[in-house]
């Protein structure tokens, strides 16, 4: 998935910019290469799946989950500076709508603030306690979209807020620390994706990743890995590039990881 907007590719000393270089077409060339060499080398126990919909709630993987082919691992392709995923940070998109009463703002007293009783929900979540886990560390959370009222001079009959969270736990845990909210505000579910653990391989540094993939769609493709050339710091920038450079390690570091998977017992 490439997110808009589109800026042409073009070249600079070891850099290929372009929208996508990094995420995630970088990642599907040093994929198909290294699939391509496993197949001239005679192996014929490498598969390729490619999905839509990753930024916009994994309809592709959701999709391709319902049809798997049987394989025993699944490597995903996200920037990971050339790293293995050791674990992902899940997530939960909730919107928080608020109901009021309209009325000419020179008479608030017959109308009831939508963005009064949202503002107000908002701040009460800053002081409720977000899970924590040892491993991904501590829950935190965006509050990305905020919308309501129709006019300067009017008392907002509504407003609402989406919030995404990134999550180291059940997102019901989340839900039911937000339960003092629920007296001023209606909160709907948009979008859940669990925290990931991964498999591993021998030789390769192994972090984790506060960001969410397709992973948590895609349980019946095989144990899951994580692994791409690039930075997650450079995707989605307007002067998104990848080093061809490591473009070019990741071919080698995809057919060192896919061999060690196929020889296990």
């Amino acid at each position: 998935d490439c997110v808009p907007p589109f800026f042409p590719s073009r070249i600079e000393g070891d850099r290929l910019y372009g929208r996508g270089s990094c995420d995630a077409k970088g990642i599907l060339a040093a994929q198909v290469a290294a699939a391509d060499r496993l197949r001239r080398d005679g192996e014929t126990r490498v598969g390729m799946l490619y999905v839509v919909g990753e930024e916009r709630g994994s309809d592709g993987a959701k999709v391709a989950n319902a049809s798997p082919m049987g394989s025993r691992f699944l490597i995903d392709g996200e920037p990971t500076d050339g790293r293995l995923g050791l674990a992902t940070r899940g997530v939960l998109r909730l919107k928080i709508r608020a109901s009021g009463r309209a009325a000419h703002s020179s008479f608030p007293e017959l109308g009831e603030s939508a963005i009064d009783k949202l503002l107000d929900a908002l701040v009460t979540l800053r002081s409720i306690a977000l899970p924590g886990d040892p491993l991904l560390g501590q829950t935190h959370y965006t509050i990305g979209l905020i919308s309501g009222g129709v006019a300067p001079n009017v008392v907002s009959p509504s407003a609402e807020a989406e919030i995404m969270f990134r999550t180291v736990s059940d997102g019901g845990v989340i839900r039911q620390a937000m339960q003092p909210l629920e007296s001023r505000v209606e909160i709907d579910h948009v979008l859940e994706a669990s925290p990931v653990r991964m498999t591993t391989v021998p030789g390769f540094e192994a972090v984790v990743f506060p960001y969410t993939t397709d992973i948590p769609f895609l349980t019946a493709w095989g144990e899951p890995l994580l692994f791409g050339p690039g930075s997650i710091h450079v995707a989605h920038t307007p002067d998104e590039y990848i080093s061809i450079r490591e473009l070019e390690s990741a071919v080698t570091h995809n057919l060192a990881i896919a061999r060690h998977l196929l020889a296990r017992p």
